[in-house]
C-alpha cells in the first residue's frame, strides 16, 4: 500500500509538471504560430488553460490525500514538498477563479485583442492580468519543480 501512496504522489505531480510545461512551451506558442488570429490562439490556449486549472487541483488534492494515507499524520501536510503543493493549489486557484474571468470579460468587451488600439484601457488591463497570469503560472511551476525535487528526495525515489 505504502508503494503505491508513493506512485500516486509522484505520478500526480509529474502529470500536474508536465501538463503545466506542455501548455507553457509547446501548445501555447504553437498556437499563436499556426492559427489564423490572435484570438483564436488565444480562445485556444484559455480552453488549455481551464483544462490544466482543472487537472492540476485534482492532482494537487490526490498528492495531499496519497500523503496522508501513507503518512497516517496531519504534520506530514507542513512538510516542505506538501507546502509547495498547497502552494501550488493556491496559485492554480487564484489564476483560475480570480485572474481568468476579468480576462474573458475584457476579451469580450474587446471583441477582439487583435483589432483593439494599442493605446485603449481594455487592452492595458488584459495586458496586466496576462501578466499576473503568467507570473502564477510560473509560481506553479517553481513549486512544482521544488516539490518535485523535495518528494524525491524523501521517498528515496531510485535508491
Amino acid at each position: 500500500m505504502q508503494s503505491l501512496l508513493r506512485t500516486i504522489e509522484f505520478l500526480g505531480l509529474s502529470l500536474w509538471l508536465g501538463s503545466d510545461v506542455f501548455l507553457s512551451f509547446v501548445v501555447a506558442p504553437g498556437a499563436f504560430r499556426v492559427l489564423a488570429s490572435r484570438d483564436q490562439a488565444g480562445a485556444m490556449v484559455g480552453f488549455g488553460l481551464w483544462w490544466m486549472h482543472v487537472i492540476g487541483v485534482v492532482c494537487g488534492i490526490a498528492i495531499l490525500l496519497a500523503r496522508l494515507l501513507r503518512t497516517r499524520t496531519l504534520s506530514s501536510l507542513a512538510a516542505p514538498a506538501a507546502l509547495c503543493v498547497v502552494l501550488m493549489i493556491g496559485l492554480t486557484v487564484v489564476s483560475q477563479h480570480a485572474v481568468s474571468p476579468k480576462m474573458a470579460a475584457l476579451r469580450t468587451q474587446m471583441g477582439s485583442i487583435q483589432a483593439t488600439v494599442a493605446d485603449s484601457p481594455l487592452l492595458a488591463g488584459f495586458s496586466r492580468l496576462h501578466r499576473i497570469s503568467v507570473s502564477l503560472e510560473s509560481g506553479v511551476l517553481l513549486a512544482g519543480f521544488t516539490a518535485m525535487y523535495l518528494t524525491v528526495r524523501e521517498l528515496g525515489v531510485g535508491r
